[in-house]
């Protein structure tokens, strides 16, 4: 089936979403504080509670919200124990109207990471990797000199270590202010060394542990560190131990193969406006994620991940502290907006705190959240990627109805009714992803903000 080339806007918008970037970090603010339940005593608790069940109705109401405010299609897993709630809203595929369901897989992009960091600790608790370690002990000849002295293995996992993003070198038409590089490239295939090549080559960032800085280049580094170690192939040896350990059954790296295995979604890509109307991205070579963004999953087997991992059967406890010892983003006015940790990031919701992950890849949009016990959960994916609109001043995004919906879905699975909604300006999805929400600035950081969030 042949495709249209895609409507490509002025390099000035281009240029225009590359500043918005600046300012990405900053739109993540704006998480509501924690509110206690009314009421004393047994009362109390059984309010709660009573407020905290799932409520399938209102989340129901919550994903045809986020339909009606203008994503194509969107479908999640949420759980309370072993309460479920598993529902869908809107298209899978616009040229057949095709409606989306609640257990399609899609590319979960940044949500790797965490899988990638299990792999890793757990070879730390077996001793055959040290965290404090330079990464030149292990992989002299990827990073090099200096720097490979300077950069530990935890550093990597965190984000700390300075090391530019590869993204905006492995589709270099991003640079130029066009996005026919995600058109030319879609059947490559790329060795880990060459997105490597590309991050190091890149001036440093900053001093090695003294900043924070969302880099895929990081992840990818760890797979080959676990290919040195192991002499097994960094995503077969997740496979094994992590994914098959943890009992998922639809989740997989898909290798060369452009295509999702089973049912799934088409895949969207607007690119904030330069891509009109946004293109099928959903058959992809994604070797360009790797360890870093390349998995495929369901939201019921990144529940049931995330369960198993904060549970305590992935990791000894130790390792899971580790995981959990976080470095704290703030926003240009010195707000916290995520705390991250190795591999896997909290954040603040109406009642407590959340840990997990984001992820977005061309079209494709996933979050993934639970609460600090496993218990309570929600995992969602979507398949229009960067609905949003620059402002005219090119300096950040402006707010879009999708980004409040996902939000207000996202405290509904995990809080229920236990705290009234607190008055809330429209948040900009952000998060820690795969692709890169503005060219030039792959770290947008694929951060976390969520409403699902884009970018890297």
């Amino acid at each position: 089936m042949s495709h249209p080339r895609p409507v490509v806007r002025p390099a000035r918008r281009l240029r225009r979403a590359a500043s918005a970037t600046a300012v990405a970090v900053a739109l993540l603010a704006g998480l509501a504080p924690v509110a206690s339940a009314a009421g004393t005593g047994g009362q109390a608790a059984e309010a709660a509670a009573a407020g905290r069940r799932l409520d399938r109705a209102e989340l129901q109401a919550g994903l045809d919200a986020i339909r009606d405010a203008g994503v194509y299609g969107i479908f999640s897993a949420a759980r309370d124990g072993h309460r479920r709630f598993d529902g869908a809203a809107g298209t899978a595929d616009l040229s057949t109207g095709r409606p989306v369901r609640a257990d399609l897989r899609h590319r979960v992009g940044s949500v790797t990471k965490t899988f990638t960091a299990v792999a890793v600790l757990q070879q730390n608790a077996k001793g055959r990797m040290d965290l404090d370690r330079p990464v030149g002990d292990y992989v002299p000849d990827l990073l090099p000199g200096e720097r490979g002295r300077k950069v530990t293995v935890r550093m990597l996992l965190n984000h700390t270590s300075g090391i530019e993003d590869y993204i905006a070198d492995a589709f270099p038409s991003l640079q130029k202010g066009t996005t026919s590089s995600l058109d030319d490239h879609r059947y490559r295939t790329i060795r880990p060394a060459e997105l490597i090549g590309y991050g190091v080559a890149r001036p440093q960032r900053f001093e090695p542990g003294t900043d924070w800085y969302y880099s895929n280049t990081n992840y990818v580094l760890l797979g080959e560190i676990l290919r040195k170690v192991t002499g097994q192939d960094p995503e077969r040896l997740i496979a094994k131990d992590v994914i098959r350990r943890a009992g998922l059954r639809d989740t997989y790296f898909p290798g060369t193969d452009p295509h999702i295995r089973g049912a799934h979604a088409r895949m969207y890509e607007s690119f904030y406006g330069i891509i009109d109307p946004p293109r099928d991205y959903s058959v992809y070579n994604m070797t360009w994620g790797g360890t870093a963004g390349a998995l495929v999953s369901t939201p019921q087997d990144l529940n049931t991940f995330y369960r198993a991992l904060l549970t305590g059967d992935l990791l000894p406890r130790r390792q899971l502290d580790q995981m959990r010892t976080t470095y704290e983003v703030k926003s240009e006015k010195g707000e916290v907006v995520l705390r991250y940790g190795l591999g896997i990031y909290s954040l603040d919701t109406p009642c407590g705190p959340a840990w997990g992950h984001d992820g977005g890849v061309w079209g494709a949009g996933t979050m993934a959240l639970s609460s600090p016990d496993g218990t309570r959960q929600v995992a969602l994916g979507y398949n229009l990627m960067k609905y949003q609109r620059i402002n005219e001043a090119g300096t950040a995004l402006n707010p879009h109805p999708a980004d409040a919906a996902m939000t207000d879905y996202r405290d509904q699975a995990l809080c229920g009714r236990t705290v009234p909604k607190p008055p809330r300006a429209p948040q900009v999805p952000q998060h820690g992803s795969v692709e890169p929400p503005a060219p030039l600035s792959p770290a947008l950081p694929a951060l976390p903000a969520l409403p699902p969030l884009p970018a890297r």
